[in-house]
C-alpha cells in the first residue's frame, strides 16, 4: 500500500513561498460581529498567525505578509525535505490552530496552501502583487459596504461593481464621504511581519563598562512602505538580499 502514496515524494527546492488562504472565512466571521468592511481585530489576529508560524511553528521563514485571509510566507531553509505534502498540511493545520487561539473560536477553521518556487530577484515582485491584490481588496471592500449602506444587497453590489475601474471605484467612495487614501495603511497595504536587529545598551558588571548587546526581534509591521517603490524596494533588499 505505500507505493499508493504517489505524491508523497512530490519535492520542491528552496527558495520558496508558502501562500495560505483561508477556506469559506465569511462563514465564520459572519458570527464574530466583526467591522465592516475590516476588522482591526481580525487583522491584529492574522498577524498574530503570521509571527506564530515564524517564531512557534519550529521554522524559519525570512519574513510574512498578510491581508484579509492569506498569509505569504518565504523560505530558503530545505522544510521536510522539500516534500510538498508536509510543507503544505503542516503549515496549513498550524495556522488554523494558531487563528483558533487569536480569536478563541469555537468552531474549526481552515486554511489551504500552495507553493511557488522563487529566487531572491522575484521576491519584490511577489510582493508588489499581492500588495496591489490588498489594494484591490481594500477598494472593493470598501465600495460594496458604502452600497450596503445604502440598501443594495450584497449580489446587487457585486453586479454594480463589476469591472468598474480602480479610479471609479475610489471615485464611488469619495462621493460617500470616504477618501481610501486616508484609511489605515494596513487596510490599504496588508501587514508584512519580519525580523529585525535592535541594539540596547546595557552594562557590564566584569568590567565595570558601559556595553551594548544586539538581538534578533521579530518586527509586525502595520505600515509598510509600497513594495515597488525605492523605500520599498530598499526594505526588501535588506530582509532577503
Amino acid at each position: 500500500m505505500k507505493k499508493r502514496e504517489i505524491y508523497s515524494d512530490l519535492k520542491t527546492l528552496p527558495p520558496i513561498i508558502v501562500r495560505l488562504d483561508g477556506r469559506a472565512f465569511h462563514q465564520f466571521t459572519q458570527k464574530l460581529n466583526l467591522s465592516e468592511p475590516f476588522d482591526e481585530k481580525f487583522a491584529d489576529a492574522m498577524s498574530y498567525v503570521t509571527r506564530s508560524l515564524m517564531i512557534d511553528a519550529g521554522f524559519a521563514p525570512v519574513f510574512g505578509y498578510t491581508f484579509s485571509d492569506e498569509i505569504s510566507l518565504y523560505f530558503t531553509e530545505n522544510l521536510f525535505l522539500g516534500r510538498i505534502e508536509k510543507i503544505d498540511s503542516v503549515l496549513a493545520s498550524f495556522a488554523a490552530s494558531a487563528l483558533t487561539i487569536a480569536l478563541n473560536l469555537s468552531g474549526p477553521v481552515s486554511f489551504d496552501a500552495r507553493i511557488i518556487p522563487i529566487t531572491p530577484e522575484l521576491v519584490l515582485p511577489y510582493l508588489a502583487w499581492r500588495q496591489q491584490e490588498a489594494w484591490r481588496n481594500h477598494m472593493n471592500g470598501w465600495s460594496q459596504k458604502l452600497l450596503r449602506d445604502e440598501g443594495y444587497n450584497s449580489q446587487k453590489a457585486a453586479l454594480m461593481l463589476d469591472r468598474m475601474k480602480a479610479s471609479e471605484l475610489h471615485e464611488l467612495c469619495f462621493q460617500r464621504g470616504v477618501n481610501l487614501a486616508n484609511t489605515p495603511a494596513w487596510q490599504r497595504r496588508g501587514i508584512f511581519v519580519y525580523r529585525t536587529t535592535i541594539t540596547k545598551k546595557g552594562f557590564n558588571p566584569l568590567t565595570g563598562e558601559d556595553a551594548e548587546t544586539t538581538r534578533r526581534i521579530v518586527t509586525i509591521d502595520k505600515s509598510p512602505p509600497l513594495f515597488n517603490k525605492p523605500d520599498g524596494k530598499d526594505l526588501i533588499e535588506r530582509i532577503v538580499l
